[in-house]
């Protein structure tokens, strides 16, 4: 029974792993232009492209400090 429980427990684990991963995508923001997109926030650049905000991440360069 212990046993049972310990593996339904795992499963929702790992399963929920896949959703929380997934459900990036379905945070649609619908603009017209790059104004209506959030503000940028550093690592993350938002564009608009076919009417929808894009997230980017920004990479620094290493010596971006410089």
């Amino acid at each position: 029974m212990a046993r049972t429980l310990k593996f339904v427990y795992s499963m929702i684990l790992f399963l929920s792993l896949f959703l929380v991963a997934n459900g990036v995508d379905y945070i649609k923001i619908f603009c017209i232009d790059v104004a209506d997109c959030p503000k940028d926030l550093y690592p993350l650049l938002y564009k608009c492209i076919y009417n929808k905000c894009i997230v980017f991440t920004r990479i620094p360069f290493p010596f971006d400090w410089i």
